[in-house]
């Protein structure tokens, strides 16, 4: 029989990968450094194939074929790891570890109220949570660092099943006394004449806002400005910088609590974001994966 490299190894092998780096590569995978290039020498030879380029000095290098390798590994990893979750989910539904990514512009202002409801509702699942950026998260999801993603939608997450769970509308944001704040309603059309302040580029919320206001690119008046968080975002609103527009679902977390901002619904259908979940395609969990969602949207309708 053709000798298989060992599961470890092909941890060694995607760990050096991700950090570029022995030692924090050791690190990760537990061990010491010299075990893990032991490791790796012994997967080359094994292989006979050079892996790794070690005329490159101090740097990491991959050969091609090293890098295509790394992929390959990355694969059987996942598909190990599938292997094992499928033989848990058949034992114990919705129990055990449960990797989940969070974007920054839902996790703070909805987990507070998610974490419980779904403790109470499925005790035996450990959530272990991450918060980031879509983009790292689908990247996570790809790489099996996480089994299930909270997005809000429509999202650059190709490569992955997603499902829609609930709406969260969009409203206008205006500082105290605003000349938008004596109607109603305010219309996408009369926000994009406005100074329009945003999140920074890697926050899906952005696009979303711009879309919202029937913009499709941001270098108004306001384009120059740009937070880093909701929370900062409402601050600039409140001292007058301009206007925003903000999800329901942080209104309702308090975001604007006693900061003066004038909230206002969008005239038309388009002003909402959709959260929802997205996971890798033939993950072993998906069905799992959707009982989450009515405890999900229970919470945002609350």
């Amino acid at each position: 029989m053709i000798p298989l490299p060992t599961p470890q190894q092909l941890r060694y092998l995607t760990a050096l990968a991700e950090f570029q780096h022995f030692g924090r590569a050791a690190d990760a995978c537990a061990v010491t450094q010299s075990t893990l290039s032991a490791g790796l020498l012994a997967l080359e030879r094994q292989m006979d194939a050079r892996i790794l380029d070690r005329d490159s000095g101090k740097r990491v290098m991959f050969t091609p074929l090293g890098r295509e390798l790394v992929e390959r590994a990355r694969h059987a990893l996942q598909a190990l790891t599938a292997m094992v979750e499928t033989a848990d989910a058949s034992r114990s539904p919705m129990s055990g570890r449960l990797r989940l990514g969070v974007i920054p512009t839902v996790s703070p202002f909805l987990l507070p109220r998610l974490m419980p409801a779904l403790r109470t509702a499925f005790p035996a699942l450990r959530l272990f949570l991450r918060e980031d950026t879509t983009r790292n998260l689908v990247e996570d999801l790809g790489n099996g660092r996480l089994d299930l993603a909270l997005l809000a939608l429509p999202c650059a997450c190709a490569g992955t099943d997603t499902m829609k769970v609930a709406r969260d509308p969009f409203f206008a944001a205006l500082p105290p006394g605003h000349k938008l704040a004596s109607q109603s309603i305010v219309t996408a059309a009369a926000l994009a004449a406005e100074s329009l302040l945003l999140l920074e580029d890697g926050h899906c919320l952005r696009d979303q806002a711009l879309s919202a206001c029937g913009v499709e690119r941001d270098d108004g008046p306001g384009g120059e400005y740009a937070a880093t968080s909701l929370h900062t975002l409402a601050q600039m609103v409140a001292g007058g910088l301009g206007v925003t527009v903000l999800p329901e679902l942080a209104i309702k977390a308090g975001l604007t609590d006693g900061t003066g901002i004038v909230l206002r619904p969008i005239a038309g259908d388009g002003a909402y974001r959709t959260l929802g979940f997205a996971w890798r395609p033939g993950a072993p969990r998906a069905a799992e994966f959707r009982a989450l969602a009515p405890v999900l949207a229970g919470v945002v309708a609350g």
